[in-house]
């Protein structure tokens, strides 16, 4: 009995144990690395080793981009139907559900309104945990909703993705939402206002076929997946072996398809200075401290004015009113002789035949 007991309590122990460290440790995807949870945590998810970037949810990416409590959500009340009634081994419905139970979203995008370093901006934040972050006509109707107000307010719009693509579960309706969101960034545009879409990992498919590429600054995480379909299907594709890391963000900002790739600790700086840039304003124009001082003086110089009669008049008498008069025109008596006409010399007619005859029998 006694052995049995002491089993039960060691048992018991190693329960306690590993209930205590399960969800305390967190392993690399990149290098493997044990990482603590709360360590991570501190640095924004970011592998202290090798750098890598984990996926994080689209609370904490607002939390990360935007100042603290200014985030004002939008459209919170749009939710998925199925017009399609699409079945598989689920409903569509019921998966809906489910990954509204699991991540606390109504869908998988998260937009409002919210400030970066005080200035203004309206954002639209995809969470791959939903679905794998598939867009769907809410996710497009939330994301065009965003852009428009956006556009109507005068603010820049930031637009993180991180997508798998088109929802499947909604066919062409899913696809539709491609030309939606395009269209609200071509009025955006038109208007003259900012545009940045941050590329996260990962982000494919219809999503970087439309507006992830579409930005006036387009951002990328470090080693984040974009493209359009795997390489894989593109392999298989074209029969040719793929340069290493081509769908990495490194490889497309050397082929000139992305403008610059940031670490996560420093995306809310370069946000900010790129919002900052676009803005409207006065540039202050440096000039010579010497032209101030004369353009100070100028009113205190006096030109030198002119001795006329009328100046040393008033000086004599002050108070009265003068009047300087004319002196009328004389005209001159000298009277320019007229030109000679000369008189032109005749011309002589030349004879004419009978006159000329009448001589001859003269002669």
């Amino acid at each position: 009995m006694a052995e049995a007991t002491q089993d039960d309590s060691n048992s018991t122990r190693s329960e306690t144990r590993r209930v205590q460290t399960e969800s305390q440790f967190r392993k690399c995807n990149a290098c493997g690395e044990t990482l603590f949870i709360k360590e991570l945590q501190k640095a924004l998810d970011v592998c202290k080793v090798c750098g890598y970037h984990f996926q994080i949810s689209a609370h904490k990416r607002i939390s990360v981009l935007l100042d603290p409590g200014t985030f004002n959500e939008l459209f919170n009340d749009i939710e998925a139907e199925d017009p399609l009634q699409f079945k598989g081994r689920r409903s569509y419905l019921e998966r809906i559900k489910e990954a509204q139970n699991k991540t606390g979203l109504k869908d998988a995008v998260v937009c409002g309104e919210g400030k970066i370093q005080d200035r203004d901006v309206v954002v639209a934040v995809m969470d791959f945990q939903f679905i794998g972050g598939s867009m769907g006509s809410v996710v497009g109707e939330k994301i065009t909703r965003a852009i428009e107000l956006a556009t109507d307010t005068k603010r820049p719009v930031i637009i993180v993705c991180c997508s798998g693509g088109a929802r499947m579960d909604e066919g062409a309706f899913s696809l539709m939402q491609m030309a939606k969101t395009s269209a609200a960034l071509f009025r955006h545009d038109q208007a003259g206002l900012l545009c940045v879409t941050l590329l996260t990992h990962p982000t494919l498919a219809g999503v970087s076929a439309s507006f992830a590429f579409l930005g006036d600054i387009i951002i990328a995480e470090p080693k984040a997946m974009i493209g359009f379909t795997g390489a894989r299907v593109i392999e298989q594709t074209i029969k040719k072996k793929l340069p290493e890391g081509f769908q990495e963000s490194e490889f497309l900002m050397e082929h000139g398809q992305i403008d610059m790739v940031v670490e996560r600790k420093n995306l809310r700086d370069i946000l900010a200075k790129a919002v900052l840039f676009t803005l409207p304003q006065e540039i202050p124009v440096e000039r010579d401290p010497a032209e101030h001082e004369v353009k100070k003086l100028e009113p205190l110089i006096k030109p030198p004015q002119k001795k006329t009669v009328l100046n040393r008049a008033k000086k004599s008498a002050p108070n009265k009113k003068l009047t300087v008069k004319s002196k009328p025109v004389v005209k001159s008596k000298t009277k320019v002789a007229p030109k000679k006409s000369v008189p032109k010399k005749p011309v002589p007619k030349a004879a004419s035949k009978k006159g000329a005859k009448k001589v001859a029998s003269k002669k």
